[in-house]
């Protein structure tokens, strides 16, 4: 079995160190919560007066609130781990957060997945037979799908909590440079079956997102270049949105793939826990589903128009207070 074993001192970690990861990951937190609560305050509120949602809508709606949970979740995991230490390395909580933060992972990366498929059906234009197929069928699929793929990440989440996460803690190690002993938590991850489940949870997710996006990618570059010929107009126009969703989507797919491959390397423990490594990929993981909301909000139009009546109203209500 390849285990991957990692230790640290019950007050090991610098008050630099904690101080800076709760201050940056609490700071994105915040940020995330303003952006993927406001996605899921619009849509949800239409959706709870019983309008009928566009498919799109209703898969933003899904990503933004398990988002929302996602990041909720690992403010508490960081909180816990840095000042709760006694806590958070009991075996039973230790693997309660991970399980927990796989399940809200692997619906995160469907449902971003979905999102991408669908826009890509939507928008992009090929003559091959096969995309007209899909187009024709998946997209009135798309809700069961979703909520298949919400349900693969439960069954992929469940197998994480036996034999591959294991926390306990000793009382009698010797302090080095001191005469008196303290706790030493020892964490063990079976690196053999995190790599098994992980890929197997993630390996289909990922190809959908990275071949969507690249699709939409190609078809809106190609259809940019038919429109250079002119340069002034509703043609000028159109071809400055057509770049600012290439923009977009190309920045939803680095922060995508970034976002896969730090989970793994922070879920695998290969890091020090107390390592600055360790510290960045808290910080790349809550930074992803916050700057994500915001790409969300700004390239989407009605979105956008809520945003800035949001902003609106509430510089009102804050001038009427100083008044």
């Amino acid at each position: 079995m390849a285990t991957v074993n990692t230790d640290a001192w019950d007050k090991d970690t610098s008050l630099g160190k904690t101080v800076f990861t709760l201050v940056v990951s609490g700071l994105e937190c915040i940020a995330g919560t303003v952006g993927n609560g406001f996605i899921t305050a619009v849509h949800g509120a239409e959706w709870a007066r019983g309008k009928r949602l566009p498919t799109g809508d209703r898969i933003l709606v899904l990503l933004s609130l398990s988002r929302l949970l996602l990041q909720i979740w690992m403010m508490l995991e960081n909180v816990l781990s840095l000042l709760f230490r006694s806590s958070y390395n009991q075996n039973t909580v230790y693997t309660l957060f991970k399980v927990v933060i796989m399940f809200l992972n692997y619906c995160n990366l469907w449902l971003a997945a979905w999102l991408s498929v669908f826009y890509c059906l939507r928008i992009a234009t090929f003559s091959h037979p096969l995309f007209f197929m899909m187009k024709r069928k998946m997209v009135g699929l798309m809700t069961w799908l979703v909520w298949l793929s919400v349900l693969l990440s439960f069954c992929f989440s469940i197998p994480f909590c036996k034999d591959t996460f294991y926390v306990h803690v000793n009382n009698s190690i010797p302090v080095p440079v001191s005469n008196s002993t303290g706790k030493t938590y020892f964490s063990e991850t079976n690196v053999a079956n995190l790599a098994l489940l992980y890929n197997l949870g993630i390996v289909l997710p990922l190809s959908m997102f990275i071949l969507a996006a690249t699709l939409l990618i190609t078809s809106l570059r190609r259809h940019t270049l038919h429109m250079q010929t002119s340069a002034t107009g509703s043609r000028d126009a159109s071809r400055q949105a057509h770049m600012g969703a290439i923009k977009a989507i190309s920045y939803f797919l680095v922060l995508y793939v970034f976002n896969a491959v730090v989970l793994l390397l922070s879920m695998s423990n290969i890091l020090d826990t107390n390592s600055y490594w360790n510290i960045f990929c808290k910080v790349i993981m809550a930074a992803y589903p916050s700057g994500h909301s915001v790409l969300l909000i700004l390239s989407n139009p009605g979105l956008r128009r809520a945003w800035k009546r949001l902003r609106h109203l509430a510089n009102h209500y804050l001038e009427g207070q100083t008044l």
